[in-house]
C-alpha cells in the first residue's frame, strides 16, 4: 500500500497526516518528510496516524528520531492515535512513555497546556 503525507496547520501547530503502510519501504519518505518541516522552522509537530494500517519498527523508529530532533530544536511533537492495533504497539514498546499520544487532533493542538510536551 501506499504511503499518503498531507500537513496542514491547526492552530500553531504543524499537523503531517499520514495514511497507509509505514514500513521498512515507506519510512524513508516520512522521516524526509519530518526533516523538511523542522528545517522549515516548524517547532510544533503533530503527526496524525489515523489514517495508518500498519507500523512497524522502521517507523516507530523516524518517529523517535523525529521526536528527537524537535527537542534539539526546542519544539513539541506529539502523536494522534485512536486505533487499538497501533496503541498496542507503542505500549508493548513502551513508547506511549515517551509519546504525548491524543486520541484526536483538536486534543493535541490544544493550547491550554494539554498539547504535545517537548
Amino acid at each position: 500500500m501506499e504511503l499518503s503525507l498531507t500537513t496542514r496547520t491547526v492552530a500553531e501547530y504543524t499537523v503531517l497526516e499520514v495514511g497507509g503502510e509505514v514500513d521498512v519501504y515507506t519510512a524513508p519518505r516520512l522521516r524526509e518528510r519530518l526533516i523538511e518541516l523542522v528545517d522549515a522552522g516548524a517547532r510544533d509537530v503533530v503527526v496524525d496516524l489515523e489514517r495508518v494500517d500498519f507500523l512497524d519498527s522502521t517507523g516507530l523508529g523516524v518517529l523517535v528520531g523525529a521526536l528527537k530532533r524537535l527537542r534539539t530544536a526546542h519544539g513539541t511533537f506529539g502523536l494522534v492515535c485512536a486505533k487499538e492495533p497501533l496503541l498496542k504497539i507503542f505500549r508493548i514498546t513502551a513508547l506511549d512513555q515517551v509519546f504525548p499520544i491524543f486520541p484526536t487532533v483538536g486534543a493535541a493542538t490544544e493550547r491550554d497546556g494539554s498539547g504535545p510536551a517537548s
